[in-house]
């Protein structure tokens, strides 16, 4: 009884919490999500907050690297590296989490003007029905018609309209498209710069990685005693002394090279071209393994392209496009003073279509080459020899900075190794291959900046 009694007391309550709850509910995640303008503004300040605290770890990095020499300093200057890594690291997640939302705005822009190119292409279509409809009728139908004067030039009124209409739409979507190919570049941009956060967001991450293990080595052999800090330096310069020492391959007959050597040669073509020394040396190299694997081969008929393997005796009717490469290649092997019949150049790839004839550890085709000759012979001071190591280096970087890959962004080294290798795109698993081996060519240059001479 007592139930029923405050029955309805209780159904107002449930009622009221009801209410409430579905009334707090959705404002408190409106109110959660910052507006776009707020989001930016947070995000300029986080930005900010990550600078400044790059700035101190710098600071904290110069600071340290002053000190006396020991253990205990370098496994500080470590220390102070990673804090500075992580930083950024902090830096270019905040970045990425805007260029997201830049993405997601300007996929939303492009569908929009989509959605309206398309209604106006509808409305376009009415009007070209409508237009047809009227171009049916003869002026002789019209005035034979049981319509009066008064009514035929109300058509023709009606007629110029629809022209003129049709023609304001036309120009509503060629403004329109205009307007989606500008949001598209500028997405394409957008998803770039993604791209290269991530990467560089990556390359931190393993710098970190890295030195947290050398900084924990450090403290463990300063804490038990079992080596001196002249004993750790010279170990680290050996390492450096090995890596310089490795030889660096090539391709086309061309002798192997130090990888010092090769990375010297990389380091001053990087200063005429603006081509990222790793990167360089990451084409060279798969340029090499293609090499390699086709093999050697000499030419043997100057009229039809065909050739011979080296080791293999093979015969290749597709050595060389006779149209397109044969007579660059005797030009360049008359200025070199080389038998055209008995220079390396590289074989067809078995089961593939296309041709061989690929020169030098830059694995230009002859034609390839000849684009280049003038400027080279300008910047070298000399013909370019293509199974020369140092002009090849120089005639690859050429290429690539023509193809967009001067600097350092990932987005843009890929895409130009997509072009080297003739598949084009934005990645290709060529490209994707590249940039791996530049990872680990990087390392190595990294190794060399950090423990490669004398430190004091």
């Amino acid at each position: 009884m007592e139930f029923y009694r405050y029955r309805n007391f209780f159904i107002v309550i449930i009622f009221f919490f009801s209410l409430t709850a579905s009334y707090l509910l959705i404002p408190l995640s409106k109110v959660l999500a910052l507006t776009n303008e707020e989001q930016q503004a947070q995000w300029k300040a986080e930005l900010a907050a990550t600078e400044k605290e790059i700035a101190q770890w710098q600071s904290v990095l110069n600071q340290t690297k002053t000190g006396t020499a020991s253990l205990e300093r370098d496994a500080n200057i470590l220390q102070a590296k990673i804090n500075e890594a992580k930083a950024f690291i902090k830096q270019r997640q905040i970045q990425i989490q805007q260029l997201t939302s830049q993405i997601d705005l300007k996929t939303q822009t492009i569908a929009e003007l989509e959605a309206k190119i398309n209604r106006g292409k509808e409305s376009m279509a009415a009007i070209l029905r409508s237009t047809n409809e009227l171009d049916t009728y003869s002026l002789a139908e019209v005035m034979l018609s049981n319509q009066n004067l008064s009514q035929f030039f109300e058509d023709i009124d009606s007629y110029n309209s629809i022209k003129i209409s049709l023609q304001d739409q036309f120009n509503e979507i060629r403004d329109l498209q205009a307007k989606t190919d500008s949001e598209r570049k500028a997405l394409d941009n957008k998803r770039d710069q993604e791209t290269d956060t991530k990467a560089e967001m990556e390359v931190q991450k393993a710098k970190v990685q890295k030195d947290e293990v050398e900084q924990q080595r450090l403290i463990t052999i300063n804490k038990t005693k079992e080596q001196t800090y002249a004993q750790v330096i010279a170990g680290q310069q050996a390492k450096a002394a090995q890596i310089r020492a490795k030889l660096f391959q090539l391709a086309g007959g061309t002798a192997a090279i130090p990888f010092g050597t090769a990375l010297v040669y990389a380091q001053e073509v990087s200063v005429k071209t603006g081509v990222d020394p790793a990167f360089l040396l990451a084409i060279i190299t798969h340029e090499s393994n293609l090499g390699a694997n086709v093999g050697k081969c000499y030419l043997s008929d100057l009229s039809s392209g065909a050739g011979i393997n080296v080791d293999t005796g093979r015969i290749w009717t597709n050595l060389m496009k006779a149209s397109r490469d044969i007579q660059p290649f005797l030009s360049i092997t008359k200025y070199l003073g080389l038998d055209p019949l008995k220079t390396v150049v590289s074989c067809p790839i078995a089961g593939v279509g296309g041709y061989g004839g690929a020169m030098g550890p830059a694995q230009f085709i002859p034609s390839t080459w000849n684009i280049f000759t003038d400027r080279l012979e300008s910047t070298l001071g000399h013909f370019a020899n293509p199974w020369n190591a140092e002009d090849a280096f120089m005639a690859s970087a050429f290429y690539l900075s023509d193809l967009g890959a001067s600097g350092t962004s990932y987005s843009a080294q890929i895409k130009a190794a997509c072009k080297y290798y003739g598949t084009g795109g934005s990645t290709c698993s060529y490209g994707r291959n590249v940039m791996s081996l530049k990872t680990s060519i990087q390392a190595d240059i990294d190794y060399l900046n950090d423990y490669g001479i004398s430190r004091r």
